[in-house]
């Protein structure tokens, strides 16, 4: 059991074994930041301001390109699933409910219709990186809700087929959830603990 242990954390670039050497633990930098579990420890561990903000630059880097594509190649069925994710995220701001996992699934809806085989890949460990960002701003008061006509931004324009539209909202939609994690930063706030639950919506 300890040798398939050690394997596991051998995959997720968290140590190292060899002959003569033993098994180390490798720096944070050589860490499978795509894996879950990596993921979801360091948020046990507390999520520190480097993963956020590396977060949020791969944000930046990823999804306006992916949105330009999902602009030009979303199909009919692509836009139904994006459109249902928008539906679950309304509907959890105005009678409560589990808004982060609706916002997921519209966020990996538009890596996934952007129909390039290493995005839609990329959208699957993207995941829990992704919720971290959600989380933390949806802990913001009103952030639900004031995100709400950004994100109908960024389907209106995949639906018009204006790449250069969306590649715009999708940016204007992380640079505020930038903000909103910037806030709850300097509030000194708990931050996400990624093995719980996603937290639900409730209506004053």
């Amino acid at each position: 059991m300890v040798r398939e242990a050690v394997k596991s954390l051998i995959a997720k670039g968290l140590v190292s074994s060899g002959p003569k050497v033993g098994t180390k633990v490798l720096p944070a930098d050589e860490w499978n930041w795509f894996d879950r579990d990596v993921i979801v420890w360091q948020s046990r561990a507390g999520l520190t301001r480097e993963f956020l903000r590396d977060l949020q630059e791969l944000r930046r880097v990823v999804e306006p390109a992916a949105v330009r594509l999902a602009a030009e190649r979303a199909t009919p069925q692509d836009i139904v699933g994006i459109e249902a994710a928008f539906a679950g995220m309304k509907r959890a701001v105005e009678e409560g409910g589990d808004y982060v996992t609706h916002d997921l699934r519209f966020h990996r809806g538009l890596l996934r219709a952007s129909h390039n085989r290493m995005v839609a890949q990329m959208s699957k460990a993207l995941a829990a990186l992704l919720r971290t960002s959600f989380e933390i701003s949806t802990s913001r008061k009103d952030g639900p809700k004031l995100s709400l006509p950004l994100h109908r931004a960024v389907i209106d324009a995949v639906i018009a087929r204006d790449a250069t539209a969306a590649e715009q909202a999708i940016l204007v939609l992380i640079d505020g959830a930038r903000d909103d994690i910037e806030t709850v930063l300097s509030s000194r706030r708990r931050l996400p603990k990624l093995d719980l639950p996603a937290p639900l919506l409730r209506i004053a």
